[in-house]
């Protein structure tokens, strides 16, 4: 199959996964006891003002026609408004994504070149100390529960040693970059540990496969041997595994925001859920979904493009 024909094909796919996690997400709000115009009224609500509010707020329609109704709008990227307040839920979303953004890729821009690093050095050290420790430390590390190690890494570097600020609270965060160093080291650890050792794997496996050989006996230098023909082959498996990293992420960094107090968009989903504010909730669930489908999208054609073969023989 070519390229493109692939890339449409995983982008048709996209498109419909998208839809079926926003149908999903709306079942699951409506299950949620409680009504947001009985929250909007506070205490002591009339029923005369509920009844009112149910109007506005189109909550007296039947749940397929709201459901049909926001459809239509988010392909015009109109999510509609807040139920708790007279907020876009579009501007709601832009006002906190910077720091998830932030967090995000800071993640993904180190842990690439540290998983292959480890990978790698572990790989050619197969069966030393090294190797063995980089692979116990990972595995280690790897079960350990992002919370755990949340409430660890505050508790012995921002308490005692006070090393870090605990919380995100009231600070810059790009001005005190000191705030993002105990939230990003937590999102960084478990991916690390299991990226790494795919590398290790698919590296080994490299190191010992025909076409190696054929460029050691080629004299092409140790170096050009492993990152010229081994590594990208190495590497491959670790893409598609980079694409669920992202999908981790999303659960991660609403861990993580709680933990920290970053004002990014897990703390805004964390409220909205409180608040049975559907529109809200919507709307992140839009850009969560699509921001998983794209990552996953990028990750297969990149690892298709490093290792073709490889590719159709995981499909």
């Amino acid at each position: 199959m070519s390229l493109p024909r692939y890339v449409l094909r995983r982008a048709l796919l996209g498109a419909l996964q998208v839809l079926v996690v926003l149908v999903v997400v709306f079942v699951l709000v409506e299950a949620l006891p409680g009504d947001a115009a009985v929250t909007i009224a506070g205490d002591n609500p009339d029923p005369a003002v509920i009844a009112t509010l149910r109007a506005q707020l189109g909550l007296d329609e039947p749940a397929w026609l709201r459901l049909w109704n926001w459809l239509v709008g988010a392909l015009h990227f109109d999510f509609g408004r807040s139920l708790a307040g007279p907020a876009a839920v579009a501007d709601i979303i832009g006002s906190t994504v910077g720091p998830t953004l932030l967090l995000a890729g800071l993640t993904l821009a180190l842990v690439v070149p540290l998983s292959v690093v480890l990978g790698v050095l572990a790989a050619n050290r197969e069966g030393r100390i090294v190797d063995r420790a980089i692979t116990t430390g990972t595995l280690g590390l790897y079960s350990v529960p992002e919370f755990a190690m949340g409430i660890l890494l505050v508790t012995v570097f921002a308490v005692q040693l006070r090393w870090f600020p605990p919380t995100a609270v009231g600070a810059d965060l790009l001005s005190r970059p000191a705030v993002l160093v105990l939230p990003v080291v937590v999102l960084l650890l478990r991916p690390i540990c299991s990226l790494s050792r795919l590398v290790r794997a698919g590296m080994i496996e490299a190191l010992r496969s025909g076409y190696v050989r054929q460029a050691r006996r080629a004299g092409l230098s140790a170096v050009r041997v492993q990152l010229a023909h081994a590594l990208p082959n190495a590497v491959a498996p670790a893409v598609q595994q980079l694409a669920r990293t992202a999908d981790w992420l999303i659960g991660g960094v609403i861990v993580v925001e709680a933990i920290f107090v970053v004002p990014g968009l897990g703390t805004t989903l964390v409220e909205s859920v409180s608040a049975r504010d559907l529109p809200v909730i919507q709307g992140l669930a839009v850009v969560l979904a699509t921001t998983t489908v794209l990552v996953n999208l990028a990750a297969d054609v990149v690892a298709r493009i490093l290792a073709p073969a490889a590719s159709e023989a995981g499909r």
